[in-house]
């Protein structure tokens, strides 16, 4: 495996891991927190089906990837606040919307391209520089907006109408978020795949959930597992001779398996469910 480290492709593949993992793990955490995992579902089909329209019409797949989600992210808010149907309800119409483009969008390409396959499965060993650095502009731009809005982003996401009562325009801040998760999952759909990115975005969130109150600690080990969770899988595909991308999210169930069995919070009160300690 070090030796492997001298080639482009593999330096690529573990930069787009530490990327990658950190920035699923992240977003990951408002998912998990806010009780809307099935949300990054839907995000994800968005994200899945903008980059085979994309591809289709002959326009980069990450641009189109961007776009599907965004709009995804922003159209499941105001049908489930301003509509008499729940957020799952909303979440549930939009997933079967996107999943049907995406596979319609399929049925049209010719057979076997190659370009649709990665996107469907992902290709982390494929990666190129310029995806490693829209995964690194896009952390970075998470991560700065998170220290400049943490309290904030803290009160919306333990208790949106609590945050809204105190004066904090929590609806802005609750779409935001949609829109980062949206975006993560488009730049991080290179290196995982349409079909697997949920699970690496929601896998390392509620790992850490199991071992923490604190929501800082919370954003940071849930990075740590999305980072750790696609280098440990990067190494056994390899020593496995397995996609990548499956191992990847295999490690980070099987990190979610871990964290339950050793959760203090198995012997804590079961009132005490959203963090809330800075």
């Amino acid at each position: 495996m070090v030796e492997l480290l001298r080639h482009e492709y593999m330096q690529n593949a573990v930069m787009a891991g530490f990327f990658s993992g950190a920035l699923c793990g992240v977003v990951g955490v408002f998912l998990v927190t806010m009780r809307a995992s099935f949300l990054g579902i839907c995000v994800a089909h968005a994200a899945f089906a903008g980059a085979l329209f994309g591809l289709l019409l002959g326009f980069s797949p990450m641009l189109g990837a961007v776009l599907f989600s965004m709009a995804a992210a922003a159209v499941i808010g105001p049908i489930a606040d301003r509509g008499s149907l729940t957020p799952d309800a909303a979440i549930g119409i939009l997933f079967s919307v996107m999943i049907g483009i995406a596979f319609l969008i399929l049925g049209m390409m010719p057979a076997g391209r190659p370009e649709a396959l990665s996107l469907f499965w992902g290709a982390i060993l494929t990666v190129s520089r310029g995806d490693i650095v829209a995964l690194a502009v896009v952390l970075f731009v998470v991560a700065a907006l998170l220290l400049l809005f943490f309290r904030q982003v803290q009160a919306v996401v333990c208790h949106r109408a609590v945050a809204a009562a105190a004066g904090i325009p929590a609806t802005l801040y609750f779409y935001g978020m949609l829109c980062a998760t949206g975006v993560s999952i488009a730049v991080s759909l290179p290196s995982v795949g349409g079909l697997l990115i949920y699970s690496l975005v929601i896998n390392p969130a509620a790992a850490a959930y199991q071992l923490t109150y604190n929501f800082k600690l919370l954003l940071l080990l849930a990075a740590g597992f999305g980072v750790v969770s696609c280098w440990i899988g990067l190494a056994l595909s390899y020593a496995l001779d397995a996609p990548a991308g499956a191992v990847i999210v295999l490690t980070s169930a099987a990190i979610f398996a871990v964290a339950c069995v050793i959760s203090p919070k198995r012997r804590r009160p079961s009132w005490r469910t959203v963090p809330t300690r800075l």
